[in-house]
């Protein structure tokens, strides 16, 4: 009898283990996914211990992952006018859905977070907008869109998206693009003609680490070749008045002369009407969508050849994607467009 209490004893004590052990497997996933969420308001309280919801091997820090970023605070000055205050993860999140398709590869959306965020180090610091650290207008700083309207403009591929740039954002925290251990101006731009475009070219002086490189991307690129067609009278007319010491008076057979290129087949610079006139410049007079043209006259029109879109100066928006299709890691990307430059951390 005392055996067999004994026995009933121990059976019972079993049972009690394997429910306990149960209802603990039962909870442990919910314990474990209710952790830190990559987005949260800079006031409220870390996890005690600081636990990462990512695997340390893609966290950039010691501590949680994306603390950096949202521990900074950024006032954004819309398009509309309106001042704005959010995180620094919030803002680039809203940078890199507006400047970069969500559909590139991650990788590649990892270095345009990385160089979003350096470039908003930099134009941070001035007294542009007095009221504001920095704008949403492209033309000025860098484009922004808000998460509501870019999961909207996204439909089904909401979701996806979003959560591939809350990691773009999340896995590069408080990353940078570094030269001699300082932010450079990380300047980026849609697609390149097989080169990016030294910085001398464009505006004149020279820039160490933004140097003239090799680009992947080609003919896949959307409207990655384009023409833009113009008559005699509507170049003679934009070009005298921005530059009205051009002589547009003869045939207009002769008023383009021969253009001096780089290495990657973009106008240094073009005589018109004895004007000598840099590509870039060119580009912005007859809106063209980079200065890798050719033009040419067939009696009765200009015919303007360009390929690429963009000022050619820094990274390649889709030059990245292709490196990062072929395996090239964020770092690569970065280092390889901004000639001497290291990531590093900003803060």
């Amino acid at each position: 009898m005392a055996w067999d209490e004994k026995r009933r004893g121990g059976t019972r004590q079993l049972v009690s283990a394997a429910l306990l052990l149960t209802v603990a497997l039962f909870f442990l996933p919910v314990l474990i996914i209710r952790g830190e969420p990559i987005y949260r308001r800079a006031d409220e309280p870390s996890l005690p211990g600081g636990e990462s919801t990512l695997p340390n091997s893609m966290s950039q820090s010691s501590g949680p992952v994306g603390a950096r970023d949202r521990g900074r605070t950024v006032r954004l000055l819309t398009r509309e006018g309106k001042v704005l205050e959010m995180t620094m993860a919030e803002y680039l999140w809203g940078v890199v859905a507006a400047e970069m398709p969500a559909s590139f590869e991650e990788e590649a959306l990892k270095a345009q977070a990385c160089a979003a965020r350096t470039y908003t180090v930099i134009h941070g610091n001035s007294t542009k907008h007095p009221q504001a650290d920095i704008c949403g207008d492209s033309t000025c700083c860098q484009a922004y869109i808000a998460r509501s309207s870019a999961e909207a403009r996204w439909g089904l591929n909401a979701r996806e998206y979003g959560e591939k740039l809350d990691r773009a954002v999340a896995e590069t925290d408080g990353l940078g693009v570094l030269y001699e251990g300082k932010p450079i101006q990380a300047l980026f731009f849609s697609s390149a003609a097989g080169r990016t475009v030294d910085a001398v070219e464009v505006w004149g002086n020279p820039v160490d680490y933004l140097k003239s490189v090799d680009s992947p991307e080609g003919d896949e690129v959307p409207n990655y070749r384009t023409q833009v067609i113009l008559g005699a009278e509507e170049v003679k007319s934009l070009t005298l008045n921005t530059y009205p010491g051009a002589d547009l008076s003869g045939d207009p057979a002769g008023w383009f002369g021969e253009a001096s290129r780089n290495e990657g087949g973009g106008v240094i610079s073009i005589p018109l009407g004895g004007v000598t006139l840099t590509g870039g410049q060119v580009r912005s007079l007859f809106s063209l969508r980079s200065a890798c043209f050719t033009v040419t006259w067939d009696g009765t029109q200009f015919t303007f050849d360009v390929t690429g879109y963009g000022h050619g100066v820094g990274m390649s928006q889709y030059g990245a994607n292709a490196m990062a299709k072929n395996g090239s890691s964020f770092q690569d990307i970065l280092t390889w467009y901004y000639t001497g430059a290291e990531v590093g951390e900003l803060w």
